[in-house]
Formats: structure tokens, sequence, C-alpha cells
């Protein structure tokens, strides 16, 4: 039996790249309190990729690309892009910093305030994600999950 995984990636790759036009021409910003304490402003990381992730603890998609989120920002973090978690629930900081730990999330998590709409556009279902570019404008959105290769084959493809 075939497996559909590689076939699956590429519906994946193709629906990112159905949300990459200039319909977001216009730089984005935001400012969201972090786990950490800390305000985050989007525009703080203007000249790398971000990739700003809407999930949810409760969520099963969510939760299986964390790891992959998870070895993008590590590999790019120094480099060309990182990655932001936005937690998109109403959940305890105590009980979201333990589920953060739990899950060896090195990456900012922010509190965002569960709605349809985000900072920085629909929400349709969770997870989804928002790829910013280095000039600060929105490249692409994903309903669905990622993984490390999906974001490095889209930014391979799109480097300004």
């Amino acid at each position: 039996m075939r497996n559909p995984l590689p076939v699956w990636r590429l519906l994946l790759l193709g629906c990112l790249a159905l949300f990459s036009t200039a319909s977001f021409s216009e730089p984005v910003d935001f400012e969201l309190p972090g786990l950490d304490g800390k305000t985050h402003k989007l525009s703080d990381y203007r000249g790398k990729w971000v990739l700003v992730n809407y999930w949810a603890t409760w969520c099963p998609p969510c939760r299986e690309e964390l790891p992959e989120l998870e070895v993008f920002h590590s590999n790019h973090k120094d480099k060309d892009a990182v990655v932001l978690g936005v937690a998109f629930e109403r959940i305890d900081k105590k009980r979201l910093s333990r589920f953060v730990k739990e899950q060896f999330l090195s990456y900012p998590i922010l509190l965002g305030k569960p709605a349809a709409d985000s900072e920085l556009g629909k929400i349709p279902g969770l997870p989804t994600s928002f790829l910013i570019s280095p000039s600060g404008e929105v490249a692409a959105r994903q309903v669905g999950p990622l993984t490390a290769d999906d974001l490095e084959s889209f930014i391979a493809n799109n480097a300004e």
C-alpha cells in the first residue's frame, strides 16, 4: 500500500501557496502579553520570517504540530525565522506554563483572546498560522497543522 503522507504534504504546501498572495500587502503589527511576563510586539522581529501560530492545549492537531514548530524555531531562531505561539484559549497561566514546559517549547508563548478574528485575520479553526515576511507583511495563512519541512520549503521558495 502506498504511503499517503507525501501526497498530503504536497496538498498542504499547495494550500499554503494559495494563501500567499499580495492581498496581504500591508505591514502588520500587534502587541500581546507573553507567558514570560513580557510584552511581545510583532514589529520587534522585522528582518526575520515570523510564524504566528494560533493554537490551544485542548486541540489534538495543535498538539501534534508543536514538536515540528519547536524544531523549526530551534533551527532558525538565531538566523532567519522565529515562531510565536499564541495560546488562543481561556486557560490559567500556571496550567499553560506547565503544559509548555511538558512539551519542551522554547519559543515565546503569547496570551491571545479567543475570537473569530485575531490580530492578523480570521481564525476559522485551530491551528491557524500566519507567516509574516521579513518586511512585516502576511505572506501566507494556513489552517491546519504544519511541519518544519513545509515551512522551510515555503520560505526557500519565497525569499525576498
